[in-house]
């Protein structure tokens, strides 16, 4: 992927950008504190509304009217004291939901999941679904779900299935109305059309991979693809951890970003509407291969976006949008304010079209080859301001995040581009899918190479304090390194210590030592 090309005096239209704050951050407030927080944030919104605005006006004296700056507190006001509340009426719903009465106790439900389950070992899987009937009577709410996962390996996405479950309250205030642990066996129901067809897809897949590649390669594939960690072992997990990694085992904005460019580089042979026309089918497409869950939605949105700045070398529209897209999945989505999925989506894709282009060219102004400051700035940008927010969900911070992306950049758009096809290709011509399959095969061996190196190096990974402390912590390290990296003396130290770094790690491999996870 590359960062956006945009001239040195394009100014960003940045006008949806408060209300899409404020929302974001109402919303949160109001699922994680309640009604108790929610003046709070509204207060602290329009207070750091008009301090930008006062600051701004006395920066720019000759710029923005009065009347227009006193237009955008007011903006600002009236947003946050609508998602108030909003939030505060679901809140109340969510407390007075009837399930709430049934806490302790165990009964007869019936649920749609709503993503693949996930497997947490010692046979036992969780999943997110929304609850469908609660003994006989028509009822909803989004559930978690706890199960034997010998007895519920038929869960998939969008697939019925009713149990007996024991019903408690949720752990988390993410907008769940109670956790499920089902102590009777499942009864499937039928899905729809359509999660019929992913799921089909994704199990030819998964079968293509495992005939076509060797094993670890094979269950990799599909991590990257589709998301489906459930065969990859916990060593490869944990080396893509100390990596920085992981974020490639999860459908993202990227992943759709490279496969409908790549149906957009035909566009000098078919023309531009027919290439975009052939894009919007192959993400329709993309999307039921996947699986149609909120989550892939999200990443689906979030690469249009990408893909929309890319496209049209216009970074200006892309944060418009991005804005627009936070406003409405507040509204219609409330539940995404409080998840990490969704922070990482948002944060990465605002560096992708702010952060990099900038790095980008000052890269390129001090002779840098352009498709090489376009690798290092994207990736530089991701980590930036992502690693926060992985920190604070990780209590970890990974220092070769970085090189390791970079260093794999180069072979994630043709995994995903040959492994979408290849999956799109299993139901209709299995030989011709294999075939593309084994084309993915030197890149995931780089690829896995490359997590193992980078994870034996000493002082891969930093322990941070997890939770807020955790994001500050970071955030605020974060900050003073790019600051720092304006001094050359700084610069030096850091690639010294690098150079160290390696050196000490091309010995114990050397040496036959390896010290992942030690």
């Amino acid at each position: 992927m590359t960062s956006v090309d945009v001239g040195p005096t394009t100014r960003l239209d940045l006008r949806l950008v408060p209300a899409a704050l404020t929302s974001w951050t109402v919303t949160t407030t109001g699922i994680l504190w309640q009604t108790g927080g929610l003046a709070v944030a509204v207060a602290a919104a329009v207070a750091i509304a008009g301090g930008v605005a006062w600051w701004r006006r006395r920066c720019a004296p000759s710029g923005e009217s009065p009347p227009s700056v006193r237009a955008g507190v007011v903006a600002v006001a009236v947003t946050g004291a609508a998602f108030a509340l909003a939030i505060g009426l679901r809140v109340h719903d969510l407390q007075q939901h009837p399930i709430t009465h049934r806490y302790g106790t165990t009964a007869a439900v019936a649920v749609i999941p709503s993503e693949s389950p996930r497997f947490l070992g010692g046979n036992r899987m969780m999943f997110r679904a929304t609850l469908q009937a609660l003994d006989g009577v028509e009822i909803g709410g989004r559930v978690v779900v706890f199960a034997s996962a010998s007895r519920f390996a038929e869960t998939s996405a969008g697939r019925p299935v009713g149990f007996r479950a024991r019903i408690a309250a949720p752990t988390r205030r993410d907008m769940t109305v109670a956790v499920l642990s089902a102590t009777g066996g499942p009864t499937w129901g039928e899905p729809t059309a359509l999660h019929r067809t992913a799921h089909r897809l994704r199990a030819g897949f998964v079968d293509a991979a495992r005939a076509a590649l060797p094993a670890d390669q094979a269950a990799m594939l599909p991590a990257l693809v589709l998301g489906d960690t459930s065969t990859v072992n916990a060593q490869t997990t944990n080396r893509f951890r100390v990596s920085g990694l992981t974020h490639l085992t999860a459908v993202s904005g990227a992943n759709v970003t490279i496969v409908c460019g790549a149906v957009l580089l035909t566009a000098g042979l078919v023309g531009p509407r027919l290439a975009a026309a052939s894009a919007a089918v192959v993400l329709v497409g993309f999307v039921v291969v996947v699986q149609p869950s909120a989550s892939v939605l999200r990443a689906a949105v979030m690469g249009g976006i990408t893909l929309l700045a890319l496209v049209s070398h216009r970074r200006r529209q892309a944060i418009p949008a991005l804005s627009a897209t936070v406003l409405v999945l507040m509204i219609a989505t409330p539940e995404m304010a409080v998840d990490v999925g969704f922070a990482l989506s948002v944060s990465a894709t605002a560096a992708l079209v702010v952060i990099a282009p900038a790095w980008s060219r000052r890269l390129s102004a001090r002779g840098w080859p352009k498709p090489l400051a376009d690798a290092v700035s994207v990736a530089a940008a991701a980590q930036l301001v992502t690693a926060p927010l992985v920190a604070g969900m990780s209590g970890m911070v990974s220092v070769v995040a970085v090189a390791a992306n970079f260093a794999v950049a180069a072979v994630i758009p043709p995994i995903t581009v040959a492994g979408t096809a290849a999956a799109l290709l299993c139901p209709v011509w299995p030989v011709g899918a294999e075939l593309l399959i084994r084309f993915t095969g030197p890149e995931l061996w780089w690829l896995l190479r490359v997590s193992e190196v980078t994870a034996a190096m000493p002082g891969a990974a930093i322990a941070v304090p997890s939770g807020l402390l955790g994001v500050v912590t970071v955030a605020v390290a974060s900050v003073v390194g790019v600051v720092a990296w304006r001094w050359r003396p700084a610069r030096l130290c850091v690639c010294a210590a690098a150079l160290c770094l390696v050196a000490w790690t091309a010995s114990g491999l050397s040496g036959g030592h390896d010290t992942i996870g030690g």
